[in-house]
C-alpha cells in the first residue's frame, strides 16, 4: 500500500512540476496582453482540437458522466456526445462568421449589432457562466485527488487551486494550450486503460448484462427531453464559449479552424461511451459507494503505475480546463472593462498586470464555492446551458441582424440569467431541465422587442413632404 502510494504522489508530483515548468518557461510570450490572450502564433487544427477536447471534457465532465454511467447506464453517454454534435454545429455555421469579424470575444461581436449596453451584459453572463464551471472543476479534482491521494477534500481541492492559478497565470494562452495537447492525449490513454481494467474485473460486457438492470443498457433511459437538454446545453456552450472563440482564431484560416471542431467532434464520442462504460462497471464492481465516487473507486483499484496515468491524465483535463475559464473570464475583463474604461491611455505593461491580477482572482473565486459543491455533472451543465443565451443572440445577429433589439437582447441575458439559476435552484421542477429557459429568454424577449418595434413604426404617423 505504501509503495502504491509512493508511486501514484511521484508520478502525480512530477506531472505537476512540468506543467508548471511549462508555464513558467513559455512566459516570455506572454510579455505584453495581447500574447497573454492569444498565444502570440497560429496553431495546427490538431492542436487546437487537442485544447478543445482537454477543456471540453475536464474532470467535471468525465467524473459527472461517469457518476450518472453508475446511477443510469449508457444513457450518460449522452453528456459527452452533445458536446460533439456542439462542435459539429459550430463548424458547419459560425467558424467562418467569427473569424470574418477579427474580434477576439463574444460580447465584442454582440456589441457591433445591440451597442454597448449588451456587451457589458454578455460580458458579464458569460464571466458568471465560466465561473460555475470552474466550480465544478475544482470540486470535481478535489474528489478525485482526494479519493486516489487519500487527502482530505479542502486539502486536494485547494492543492488543484494552487497549481492551476500559478501556471496560467505565468505563461497565460500558449501555456494553455501546449499542455493541453498533452492533456488530451494522457486522458484518452487514461480512459481507455480505466475501462480495461474495469471490464476485465467486471467479467466482459456479457456478464455486465446479466448482473445489472436492463434499463442501464437503454441508451434512451435518460428520456428525449433529457437528451435534447443536454444537446442544446452542448452546443450553446461550443457556439458561445469564450475559450472556444480564443481557440478558432488563433489558427491560420477559416478552413483549418474547420478542421479543428471537426477533429474534435470526432474525439469526444468514443470518449464520451467509454467513460458511460467505466461508471456502468463501477456499478456492478462497488454498489455500495457514492455515486459521485464511480471513477475515482476504479482507479483505487488499478495498478498503480495505470493507475497514476489515468490520475494524471484526469488531472491534466482538470487544469486545462480551470485554465481555459480563468484566461477566457480574465481577458473578458481586460477587453470590456478595464481597456473599454480607459480608451486612448491604455498602457501595455498595465494592462498585462492587469491580466495576471484578473486571472488570479478568477481563480480563487469559484475554488472558495468548491469547497461545498457536490452535484458534479449539474453544476456543469448549468455553467453550459447559460451560455445558450449567447449562443442564440450569436446566431440572431449573424442571420437576422435586423430581428429583435438591443433592449430585447439585454432583457434576454437578464431574464435568462435569474430564470436559469433558479429554475437549477429549485431542482428542476416537473422534469423540465433549466437549459430550455437559457434558450428559450432571449426568443421570447428578441420577439416582444421586435413586434413592439413593428407596431410603434406603423402607429408612427407619415412624414409630410414639404411641396
Amino acid at each position: 500500500m505504501l509503495n502504491r502510494a509512493v508511486i501514484l504522489i511521484s508520478v502525480c508530483a512530477g506531472y505537476f512540476v512540468l506543467i508548471a515548468c511549462t508555464g513558467y518557461f513559455v512566459r516570455r510570450h506572454a510579455a505584453n496582453s495581447k500574447a497573454f490572450v492569444t498565444g502570440g502564433k497560429h496553431f495546427s487544427p490538431k492542436v487546437i482540437a487537442a485544447l478543445l477536447v482537454s477543456e471540453s471534457i475536464g474532470t467535471s465532465i468525465t467524473v459527472g458522466t461517469a457518476q450518472t454511467g453508475f446511477e443510469r447506464g449508457l444513457t450518460a453517454a449522452w453528456v459527452v456526445i452533445a458536446l460533439a454534435i456542439g462542435f459539429l454545429l459550430l463548424g458547419w455555421t459560425l467558424v467562418e462568421r467569427y473569424r470574418s469579424t477579427g474580434l477576439h470575444t463574444i460580447s465584442a461581436i454582440l456589441e457591433q449589432n445591440y451597442g454597448r449596453s449588451v456587451r457589458y451584459g454578455a460580458s458579464v453572463m458569460t464571466i458568471f457562466s465560466l465561473s460555475i464551471v470552474t466550480v465544478a472543476l475544482y470540486a470535481a479534482g478535489g474528489a478525485l485527488l482526494g479519493a486516489i491521494l487519500g487527502l482530505g477534500h479542502v486539502t486536494a481541492t485547494l492543492i488543484v487551486g494552487a497549481v492551476a492559478i500559478f501556471f496560467v497565470t505565468i505563461g497565460g494562452f500558449r501555456s494553455v494550450v501546449y499542455t493541453n495537447t498533452l492533456n488530451a492525449i494522457l486522458k484518452y490513454v487514461g480512459v481507455v486503460l480505466a475501462l480495461a481494467f474495469a471490464l476485465s474485473a467486471s467479467g466482459g460486457y456479457s456478464r455486465l448484462q446479466v448482473a445489472l438492470p436492463a434499463h442501464m443498457f437503454d441508451v434512451m433511459d435518460v428520456g428525449i427531453s433529457k437528451i435534447i437538454a443536454w444537446v442544446l446545453a452542448g452546443s450553446g456552450a461550443m457556439f458561445a464559449s469564450q475559450y472556444v472563440i480564443q481557440g478558432v482564431v488563433t489558427v491560420a484560416d477559416a478552413r483549418a479552424a474547420k478542421r479543428a471542431c471537426y477533429y474534435a467532434s470526432a474525439m469526444l464520442v468514443p470518449f464520451g461511451i467509454g467513460v458511460a462504460l467505466i461508471g456502468l462497471c463501477s456499478a456492478h464492481l462497488y454498489p455500495g459507494i457514492r455515486s459521485i465516487d464511480a471513477f475515482p473507486a476504479v482507479i483505487a483499484h488499478m495498478p498503480a503505475f495505470a493507475a497514476s496515468i489515468v490520475v494524471i491524465g484526469l488531472a491534466g483535463a482538470l487544469f486545462g480546463g480551470i485554465s481555459a475559464a480563468t484566461v477566457a473570464s480574465s481577458t473578458l475583463l481586460l477587453r470590456d472593462f478595464y481597456e473599454l474604461r480607459r480608451a486612448g491611455t491604455v498602457d501595455e505593461k498595465r494592462s498585462l498586470r492587469f491580466i495576471r491580477i484578473a486571472t488570479i482572482v478568477m481563480g480563487i473565486l469559484p475554488l472558495i464555492l468548491a469547497l461545498f459543491a457536490s452535484k458534479i455533472l449539474l453544476i456543469a451543465f448549468l455553467g453550459k446551458a447559460l451560455r445558450g443565451t449567447l449562443a442564440v443572440l450569436i446566431v440572431l445577429c449573424f442571420y437576422a441582424p435586423k430581428f429583435g433589439t438591443s433592449r430585447g437582447a439585454l432583457a434576454g441575458i437578464v431574464l435568462s440569467t435569474v430564470s436559469t439559476t433558479a429554475w437549477f435552484v429549485a431542482g428542476n421542477p416537473f422534469g423540465i431541465d433549466s437549459s430550455y429557459f437559457a434558450f428559450v429568454s432571449p426568443l421570447v424577449t428578441m420577439t416582444v422587442s421586435h413586434l413592439h418595434r413593428q407596431i410603434g413604426q406603423r402607429r408612427r404617423p407619415p412624414t409630410q413632404s414639404l411641396l
